[in-house]
């Protein structure tokens, strides 16, 4: 399958669609699979039946990847009858074995979410980046932000009295998170997830936003390049690839998140669509829900 068009979102199953993908065609996949958490738009079945059928995706990613490019595989946990499974641990050598190598395990935190009561509650998912060769296309300049202490110089050797940063910003490490307003200096990339209150909000239970898909396509891809997203849903990965002039191709079995894909990269192509900006801040809670609040206080005074 030759993808000619800039943004192709084709309804179908991902581990069959994938197989009709042109080999060495894609620079950059980006997407979440189901959990097996027995979502509106999975199955629940065995952890066992549920990654086997990964190998075989694995593989067909690997023939369609090219030889610079990348997969970010964004996953959280598996839970069952109380117990937890880490995902990208269980993910891992299902990459290694298709050929692919492990540049970084980012840790994606976020400050809210549901409320556990016998454990502590989940507050971060994982981004596995596996390159399909050692050496992957990677554009650190257009994901720097800005340094802690830009004005921090070299007390001796040969750059001593210079510079130490560089002017365009840091690396932004391998933990993304969002900030409070007060951090706005030291970290400018915030990633919250899409909770009721979030303007890219839709009717998708796991929705992932549109910043980390833009941090993931900035840093791994350049313009004209082609994006995959096997596990479309609403299109957070075909917005950001619009956003900033990459090709796109995703697949999703469910018409309803399929036709909502479409309808906000139509809106993103016009400049319509509502979404959190990259370095947008997270002002800190104030008000009456920053109290706390007098029946707590009472006795303790």
């Amino acid at each position: 399958m030759t993808i000619k068009k800039n943004c192709s979102l084709i309804v179908g199953d991902a581990f069959k669609k994938t197989k009709k993908l042109d080999a060495d065609s894609v620079q950059l996949v980006v997407t979440s699979p189901p959990y097996n958490l027995g979502k509106a738009y999975e199955s629940r079945t065995s952890l066992e039946e549920y990654l086997s059928k990964y190998r075989e995706l694995a593989a067909d990613l690997f023939r369609v990847v090219s030889p610079t490019g990348s997969i970010c595989w964004q996953v959280g946990n598996y839970v069952n009858r109380g117990q937890v499974y880490p995902l990208d641990i269980l993910f891992y050598p299902i990459f290694i074995d298709a050929g692919f190598q492990l540049k970084n395990r980012i840790i994606w935190h976020f400050r809210h979410g549901l409320h556990a009561t016998k454990r502590f509650s989940g507050r971060y998912e994982t981004i596995l980046w596996f390159s399909k060769f050692g050496d992957p296309s990677f554009n650190l300049d257009d994901v720097r932000v800005p340094s802690l202490y830009p004005g921090k110089r070299a007390f001796k050797g040969p750059r001593k009295g210079q510079p130490t940063g560089n002017p365009r910003g840091k690396n932004p490490s391998d933990f993304w998170h969002d900030v409070l307003l007060e951090d706005w200096e030291r970290e400018i990339w915030d990633f919250p997830n899409v909770k009721s209150n979030h303007p890219e909000k839709t009717a998708h239970p796991c929705q992932f936003p549109v910043e980390l898909a833009e941090r993931c396509v900035l840093a791994l891809s350049k313009s004209g390049d082609l994006v995959l997203d096997p596990f479309l849903g609403v299109g957070s990965t075909a917005v950001a690839a619009t956003r900033h002039q990459r090709k796109f191709v995703g697949f999703d079995l469910d018409v309803g998140y399929l036709n909502e894909a479409r309808r906000r990269v139509k809106l993103e192509a016009a400049g319509n669509l509502a979404t959190r900006r990259i370095g947008t801040p997270i002002a800190r809670p104030s008000g009456k829900v920053s109290i706390v609040p007098d029946e707590w206080l009472e006795g303790h005074g």
